[in-house]
Protein backbone atom coordinates (compact mmCIF):
# COMPACT_ATOMS: atom_id res chain seq x y z
CA UNK A 1 0.00 0.00 0.00
CA UNK A 2 1.49 3.48 -0.79
CA UNK A 3 1.99 5.93 1.91
CA UNK A 4 0.29 10.11 1.97
CA UNK A 5 2.40 12.97 3.19
CA UNK A 6 -0.10 15.54 4.83
CA UNK A 7 0.70 18.86 6.05
CA UNK A 8 -1.63 21.08 7.53
CA UNK A 9 -1.15 24.78 5.85
CA UNK A 10 -0.44 24.93 1.65
CA UNK A 11 2.45 27.33 1.67
CA UNK A 12 3.96 24.19 3.55
CA UNK A 13 3.90 22.32 0.24
CA UNK A 14 7.47 22.97 -1.82
CA UNK A 15 7.64 22.83 -5.34
CA UNK A 16 8.90 18.37 -6.15
CA UNK A 17 12.45 18.59 -7.35
CA UNK A 18 11.60 16.93 -9.88
CA UNK A 19 8.61 15.25 -11.77
CA UNK A 20 8.37 11.76 -10.33
CA UNK A 21 8.47 13.24 -6.65
CA UNK A 22 4.47 13.32 -5.24
CA UNK A 23 3.05 15.98 -3.65
CA UNK A 24 1.40 16.45 -0.63
CA UNK A 25 -2.35 15.98 0.95
CA UNK A 26 -3.67 19.59 2.75
CA UNK A 27 -5.36 19.02 5.77
CA UNK A 28 -7.99 21.64 6.61
CA UNK A 29 -8.06 24.06 9.74
CA UNK A 30 -10.58 22.93 12.38
CA UNK A 31 -12.10 26.54 11.62
CA UNK A 32 -12.23 25.66 7.74
CA UNK A 33 -13.98 23.06 8.14
CA UNK A 34 -16.63 20.68 10.08
CA UNK A 35 -15.72 17.55 11.61
CA UNK A 36 -17.35 15.62 9.95
CA UNK A 37 -16.45 16.75 6.52
CA UNK A 38 -12.57 16.29 8.11
CA UNK A 39 -13.56 12.85 9.16
CA UNK A 40 -14.88 11.96 5.32
CA UNK A 41 -11.79 13.16 3.96
CA UNK A 42 -9.33 11.34 6.02
CA UNK A 43 -11.34 8.23 5.38
CA UNK A 44 -11.25 8.51 1.69
CA UNK A 45 -7.11 9.25 1.80
CA UNK A 46 -7.16 5.91 3.98
CA UNK A 47 -9.17 4.25 0.99
CA UNK A 48 -7.01 5.80 -1.75
CA UNK A 49 -3.25 5.61 -0.30
CA UNK A 50 -3.61 2.75 2.48
CA UNK A 51 -1.67 4.57 5.30
CA UNK A 52 -1.47 8.64 6.23
CA UNK A 53 1.58 10.43 7.75
CA UNK A 54 1.36 14.07 8.89
CA UNK A 55 3.24 16.65 10.05
CA UNK A 56 1.89 19.59 12.19
CA UNK A 57 2.64 22.40 14.52
CA UNK A 58 1.56 22.15 18.09
CA UNK A 59 -1.08 24.08 17.90
CA UNK A 60 -4.03 22.92 20.49
CA UNK A 61 -6.90 23.05 18.38
CA UNK A 62 -5.32 21.35 15.59
CA UNK A 63 -3.63 19.13 17.99
CA UNK A 64 -7.18 17.99 19.41
CA UNK A 65 -8.73 17.67 15.52
CA UNK A 66 -5.94 15.52 14.36
CA UNK A 67 -6.44 13.61 17.05
CA UNK A 68 -10.42 12.76 17.25
CA UNK A 69 -10.66 12.57 13.16
CA UNK A 70 -8.27 8.95 14.15
CA UNK A 71 -10.31 8.40 17.28
CA UNK A 72 -13.23 8.59 15.24
CA UNK A 73 -12.12 6.52 12.72
CA UNK A 74 -10.15 3.85 14.98
CA UNK A 75 -7.47 3.65 12.53
CA UNK A 76 -4.05 2.41 13.12
CA UNK A 77 -2.69 3.20 9.88
CA UNK A 78 -2.96 7.40 10.70
CA UNK A 79 0.47 8.73 12.17
CA UNK A 80 0.51 11.78 13.43
CA UNK A 81 3.78 13.77 13.99
CA UNK A 82 4.18 17.47 16.22
CA UNK A 83 7.21 19.11 14.44
CA UNK A 84 9.02 21.18 16.77
CA UNK A 85 10.82 23.48 13.93
CA UNK A 86 10.29 26.68 12.15
CA UNK A 87 8.01 26.71 9.43
CA UNK A 88 10.13 26.27 6.30
CA UNK A 89 12.01 23.51 7.96
CA UNK A 90 8.78 21.27 8.54
CA UNK A 91 8.36 21.94 4.71
CA UNK A 92 11.49 20.77 4.04
CA UNK A 93 11.27 18.30 6.13
CA UNK A 94 8.01 16.72 4.28
CA UNK A 95 9.48 17.39 0.97
CA UNK A 96 12.30 14.68 1.87
CA UNK A 97 9.68 12.24 3.17
CA UNK A 98 7.98 12.87 -0.21
CA UNK A 99 11.03 11.85 -1.99
CA UNK A 100 11.38 8.91 0.50
CA UNK A 101 7.48 7.76 -0.26
CA UNK A 102 8.82 6.09 -3.67
CA UNK A 103 11.48 4.19 -2.26
CA UNK A 104 10.14 0.71 -0.89
CA UNK A 105 10.34 1.41 2.72
CA UNK A 106 7.43 0.21 4.81
CA UNK A 107 4.98 3.04 6.17
CA UNK A 108 6.50 2.49 9.39
CA UNK A 109 10.04 3.22 9.08
CA UNK A 110 9.06 6.35 6.46
CA UNK A 111 7.02 8.10 9.92
CA UNK A 112 9.85 7.22 11.94
CA UNK A 113 12.23 8.76 9.47
CA UNK A 114 10.65 12.34 9.65
CA UNK A 115 12.34 12.54 13.65
CA UNK A 116 15.74 10.85 11.93
CA UNK A 117 15.52 13.25 9.45
CA UNK A 118 15.19 16.19 11.74
CA UNK A 119 18.55 16.33 13.02
CA UNK A 120 19.85 17.20 9.60
CA UNK A 121 18.03 20.35 8.96
CA UNK A 122 19.93 23.41 9.76
CA UNK A 123 16.99 26.01 10.27
CA UNK A 124 17.36 29.74 11.13
CA UNK A 125 16.40 33.48 9.82
CA UNK A 126 17.64 36.69 9.20
CA UNK A 127 15.83 38.89 11.32
CA UNK A 128 15.61 42.82 11.85
CA UNK A 129 15.04 42.62 15.41
CA UNK A 130 14.59 40.04 18.32
CA UNK A 131 12.84 41.88 20.29
CA UNK A 132 9.70 38.97 19.93
CA UNK A 133 11.62 36.15 19.51
CA UNK A 134 10.38 33.72 21.71
CA UNK A 135 12.33 30.20 20.16
CA UNK A 136 15.52 30.78 20.70
CA UNK A 137 17.26 32.66 24.22
CA UNK A 138 18.21 35.85 23.15
CA UNK A 139 20.58 37.96 25.15
CA UNK A 140 20.31 41.36 26.69
CA UNK A 141 23.07 42.78 24.90
CA UNK A 142 21.18 41.44 21.34
CA UNK A 143 17.73 42.95 23.08
CA UNK A 144 19.57 46.19 22.84
CA UNK A 145 20.75 46.37 19.26
CA UNK A 146 17.38 45.37 18.28
CA UNK A 147 16.82 48.81 18.97
CA UNK A 148 19.57 50.03 16.81
CA UNK A 149 18.16 51.44 13.37
CA UNK A 150 20.09 49.14 10.40
CA UNK A 151 20.81 46.19 13.02
CA UNK A 152 20.45 42.55 11.42
CA UNK A 153 20.48 39.70 13.41
CA UNK A 154 21.28 35.57 12.04
CA UNK A 155 19.54 33.03 14.03
CA UNK A 156 19.94 29.36 13.96
CA UNK A 157 17.44 27.91 15.96
CA UNK A 158 17.94 24.23 15.07
CA UNK A 159 20.51 21.95 15.12
CA UNK A 160 22.31 24.32 17.98
CA UNK A 161 20.37 27.65 19.06
CA UNK A 162 22.37 31.09 18.45
CA UNK A 163 21.58 34.37 17.46
CA UNK A 164 24.67 36.57 15.94
CA UNK A 165 24.87 39.95 15.22
CA UNK A 166 25.67 40.37 11.14
CA UNK A 167 28.83 42.38 11.05
CA UNK A 168 29.82 41.78 14.01
CA UNK A 169 29.97 38.07 15.25
CA UNK A 170 30.85 35.02 13.05
CA UNK A 171 28.39 33.18 10.95
CA UNK A 172 27.66 29.98 13.01
CA UNK A 173 29.64 26.53 12.01
CA UNK A 174 28.96 25.06 8.83
CA UNK A 175 27.00 21.12 8.45
CA UNK A 176 29.85 18.59 8.19
CA UNK A 177 27.72 17.71 4.95
CA UNK A 178 26.14 18.30 1.61
CA UNK A 179 23.56 20.61 2.20
CA UNK A 180 21.28 23.01 -0.23
CA UNK A 181 20.09 25.68 0.90
CA UNK A 182 16.04 26.71 0.95
CA UNK A 183 14.91 30.32 1.28
CA UNK A 184 11.64 32.15 2.07
CA UNK A 185 11.39 35.90 2.97
CA UNK A 186 8.78 39.06 3.02
CA UNK A 187 12.10 41.69 3.64
CA UNK A 188 14.32 42.58 0.53
CA UNK A 189 17.46 42.01 2.13
CA UNK A 190 18.25 38.88 2.30
CA UNK A 191 22.64 39.15 1.80
CA UNK A 192 23.64 37.51 4.77
CA UNK A 193 21.71 33.92 3.55
CA UNK A 194 22.44 34.53 0.09
CA UNK A 195 26.02 35.39 0.48
CA UNK A 196 27.83 35.19 3.33
CA UNK A 197 26.09 32.06 5.15
CA UNK A 198 25.77 30.53 1.65
CA UNK A 199 29.25 31.07 0.94
CA UNK A 200 30.88 29.29 4.57
CA UNK A 201 28.56 26.37 4.25
CA UNK A 202 29.09 25.63 0.41
CA UNK A 203 25.44 24.93 -0.04
CA UNK A 204 25.17 22.95 -3.53
CA UNK A 205 22.57 24.83 -4.45
CA UNK A 206 20.05 28.02 -3.23
CA UNK A 207 16.40 27.61 -4.06
CA UNK A 208 13.58 30.29 -3.24
CA UNK A 209 9.95 29.67 -1.84
CA UNK A 210 7.12 32.00 -0.43
CA UNK A 211 7.38 32.64 2.99
CA UNK A 212 4.43 30.84 5.09
CA UNK A 213 2.11 32.90 6.65
CA UNK A 214 2.89 31.13 10.26
CA UNK A 215 6.73 32.22 10.07
CA UNK A 216 5.72 35.61 11.45
CA UNK A 217 4.45 34.32 14.35
CA UNK A 218 6.94 31.93 14.83
CA UNK A 219 9.79 34.11 14.70
CA UNK A 220 7.71 37.20 15.96
CA UNK A 221 8.31 39.64 13.25
CA UNK A 222 6.95 39.59 10.01
CA UNK A 223 9.93 40.78 8.75
CA UNK A 224 11.80 38.01 8.08
CA UNK A 225 14.12 36.23 5.93
CA UNK A 226 14.31 32.42 6.98
CA UNK A 227 16.03 29.73 5.55
CA UNK A 228 16.51 25.50 5.74
CA UNK A 229 19.74 23.74 4.80
CA UNK A 230 19.26 20.27 4.43
CA UNK A 231 20.26 16.89 2.13
CA UNK A 232 19.27 17.58 -1.17
CA UNK A 233 19.98 13.56 -2.78
CA UNK A 234 17.66 11.56 -2.41
CA UNK A 235 19.96 8.57 -2.69
CA UNK A 236 21.77 10.16 0.68
CA UNK A 237 18.34 10.23 2.21
CA UNK A 238 17.86 6.61 1.24
CA UNK A 239 21.02 5.74 2.69
CA UNK A 240 21.19 7.48 6.18
CA UNK A 241 17.16 5.69 6.55
CA UNK A 242 18.16 2.15 5.68
CA UNK A 243 21.33 2.40 7.67
CA UNK A 244 19.25 2.13 10.64
CA UNK A 245 18.34 -0.92 12.65
CA UNK A 246 14.56 -1.86 12.52
CA UNK A 247 12.52 -3.21 14.66
CA UNK A 248 8.58 -4.29 14.96
CA UNK A 249 6.27 -2.71 17.22
CA UNK A 250 5.22 -5.07 19.82
CA UNK A 251 1.59 -3.48 20.03
CA UNK A 252 0.58 -2.43 16.01
CA UNK A 253 3.22 -4.79 14.17
CA UNK A 254 4.39 -1.94 12.57
CA UNK A 255 8.16 -1.48 11.17
CA UNK A 256 10.14 1.00 13.12
CA UNK A 257 13.27 2.58 13.74
CA UNK A 258 14.36 4.49 16.73
CA UNK A 259 12.70 3.84 20.07
CA UNK A 260 8.96 4.52 19.34
CA UNK A 261 6.34 3.87 16.87
CA UNK A 262 5.46 6.64 14.66
CA UNK A 263 1.74 5.46 14.17
CA UNK A 264 0.28 4.08 17.89
CA UNK A 265 2.91 5.66 20.11
CA UNK A 266 4.30 2.75 21.40
CA UNK A 267 7.63 2.64 22.94
CA UNK A 268 10.30 -0.66 22.16
CA UNK A 269 10.31 -2.96 25.26
CA UNK A 270 13.55 -2.32 27.15
CA UNK A 271 15.21 -5.90 26.34
CA UNK A 272 14.65 -4.85 22.53
CA UNK A 273 17.90 -2.54 22.74
CA UNK A 274 17.11 -0.24 19.40
CA UNK A 275 19.74 2.64 18.56
CA UNK A 276 16.94 5.83 19.12
CA UNK A 277 17.37 8.66 16.79
CA UNK A 278 18.22 10.92 19.62
CA UNK A 279 21.24 13.85 17.88
CA UNK A 280 23.93 11.66 20.23
CA UNK A 281 23.54 8.56 18.54
CA UNK A 282 22.22 9.54 15.37
CA UNK A 283 23.81 7.52 12.14
CA UNK A 284 27.59 8.37 11.93
CA UNK A 285 28.24 11.11 9.26
CA UNK A 286 30.71 9.36 7.18
CA UNK A 287 27.77 7.37 5.75
CA UNK A 288 26.77 11.41 4.39
CA UNK A 289 27.96 12.89 0.89
CA UNK A 290 31.02 14.70 1.68
CA UNK A 291 31.50 18.64 1.24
Amino acid sequence: MTCAIALTSPELVLPPPDGQTPSAVVLKAPEDQPLEAAVADAAALLEQQGYLITLFPAAPALVRRLHTVRAVLESDRIALLPIDLPPLAVAVLARQLRQLSMADFSPGVLACAARLLAHYIYAGAQLGSVAGLEKVQVTMAAHVRSWVPGSQFGVLSHLTPRVVAIGRDADPPAPGFTTQLTIARDQPHAEWITSSLAAAWQVSGVQEVPLPAESARWWGTPRVAEFAAAIPDPSVLYQLVASVRREECHWCGLELIGDRCAFCSSPLLRDEAPRALSAPNRPARPALAAR
